[in-house]
């Protein structure tokens, strides 16, 4: 055999993989964002498996939280860029594949240039309004998306909108969670997870991936697949397609990190706390208490203000929802939500 086949000798023996096979999956591009719990081992395998081209997504540093389940990482990478730590481990992992990291938080402003060189796209993300915006960017431009999601001891796996032979394309993410911009579900850090279903709902990204790169016929198309590994139980549920019609993105909302904040002077910005006001007395970073459910009763303060909006809360979630509100009624001011909010502040 071929010695730069032989890395792969154990899946080109599979009944009707071979070496053509494997060509489609060194021909393959594909993209990751997101490389968390999901994006690290899905990314390893993807790597191992020598898919030719893989971009990886995130703007994110390791932190030591990450490392019970983002087991790419180690202590001695924490404070560096998860994607830059990445590409390189990945590249020694696998020196035949080409791997692109961009460093970068995916918006409405550059998702449509990002995607459009990749065949495929698969998401790690945690949050409702990524998996949202790159839905709605893989369905305007015809792509597949490979869904995940962990939460506690719960996982999800399904790939979106894949052309059919009718030329329709499969539910995509809107289809089977209309109002998912609206969902009040804790990230991994809130509500927990246990690390070994990150690696699994990972591997299962992964190997939709595979299965769509190498033509499988059935792959989780118009399925959801669902783990809990509590009780070891999986199920495969059908998806129906909605008549609910994507036509633009939606917009995401402008993140600004505490130190970027500090560093541009916190006097240039009108700083908004949407906690309660019992949140607020124990601990703050200053500015003014509007509770999320008062915003609109306080409008008209609001409507004054002449400097750049930053709302805060404890976890970057409520103040997420207040940035959308403002921007809603007050498109032309320019409006933050604070990243992650001041929960690592609280002692």
């Amino acid at each position: 055999m071929n010695t730069s086949l032989e890395r792969y000798q154990c899946q080109i023996a599979l009944p009707g993989f071979g070496t053509a096979t494997q060509e489609l999956l060194k021909n393959a591009k594909v993209l990751i964002v997101g490389m968390g719990g999901l994006g690290c081992p899905c990314a390893q395998y993807l790597a191992s498996s020598g898919v030719g081209t893989i971009g990886i997504a995130d703007d994110d540093h390791v932190s030591l939280s990450n490392l019970h389940r983002q087991i790419l990482y180690t202590p001695d990478d924490i404070g560096l860029l998860k994607v830059d730590v990445a590409a390189k481990k990945l590249q020694v992992q696998n020196p035949s594949v080409t791997v692109i990291p961009y460093p970068m938080r995916v918006s409405s402003s550059n998702v449509l240039d990002l995607i459009s060189e990749f065949d495929l796209v698969i998401e790690g993300t945690d949050n409702f309004e990524t998996k949202c915006l790159l839905n709605d960017a893989c369905v305007l431009q015809g792509k597949p998306l490979v869904y995940g999601a962990i939460y506690q001891h719960e996982g999800q796996v399904s790939i979106w909108n894949v052309l059919q032979q009718d030329g329709t394309y499969s539910p995509n993410y809107r289809d089977v969670f209309p109002n998912a911009e609206n969902a009040q579900v804790p990230n991994c850090r809130e509500g927990g997870v246990i690390p070994t279903l990150a690696g699994i709902v990972g591997c299962m990204q992964a190997n939709e991936t595979i299965k769509y790169i190498t033509q499988s016929e059935d792959i989780l198309s118009g399925k959801l697949w669902m783990m809990n590994v509590l009780s070891g139980r999986t199920q495969v549920i059908k998806l129906k397609k909605t008549s609910l019609s994507i036509t633009e993105l939606p917009q995401t909302v402008q993140r600004i990190t505490f130190e970027q904040l500090t560093q541009d002077n916190k006097s240039h910005f009108e700083i908004i706390d949407v906690r309660t006001q019992q949140e607020h007395e124990n601990f703050n970073i200053g500015g003014k208490n509007i509770p999320l459910d008062e915003l609109q009763e306080n409008f008209h303060y609001i409507s004054r203000i002449t400097h750049p909006i930053v709302f805060y809360c404890h976890s970057g979630k409520r103040s997420i929802e207040a940035t959308k509100t403002i921007k809603k009624v007050f498109p032309e001011k320019e409006v933050f939500s604070l990243q992650d909010g001041i929960s690592k502040m609280i002692h």
